[in-house]
């Protein structure tokens, strides 16, 4: 008597904690479930990649100061900037109407590119 009474509830209780799992796991892959898992992942995901970026940035500006130091180029705030950047450069305009008549020329023949159309 003792021994069905034992499998019967053994056996209830495994198919309770087996429902339990599979309507637990169906709940996961409905899609309102799946979307908010997407979007914390893509959240968690952009956390990471600002914070990597940050990190690279402060890299590059510790790199930046060392190198500058070796390099001797870093100046004091209060120092006068002995070098200054030069003046752009300035370019001539460019033509409003371009010369539509190349002719070439080799040896003694010309060639005049608007002939052939």
């Amino acid at each position: 008597m003792f021994r069905r009474t034992f499998w019967f509830t053994a056996g209830a209780a495994a198919g309770v904690w087996a429902t339990t799992k599979v309507n637990r796991k169906l709940k996961q892959l409905t899609p309102e479930s799946l979307a908010a898992q997407a979007a914390n992942k893509a959240i968690e995901t952009g956390h990471r990649l600002k914070d990597f970026a940050l990190d690279v940035r402060s890299g590059m500006v510790q790199r930046e100061a060392e190198l500058g130091e070796a390099l001797g180029l870093e100046a004091s705030p209060d120092a006068p900037a002995e070098r200054e950047l030069p003046a752009p450069r300035r370019r001539a305009p460019l033509d409003a109407t371009p010369n539509t008549t190349t002719t070439y020329s080799y040896r003694t023949m010309s060639y005049n590119r608007n002939e052939d159309h």
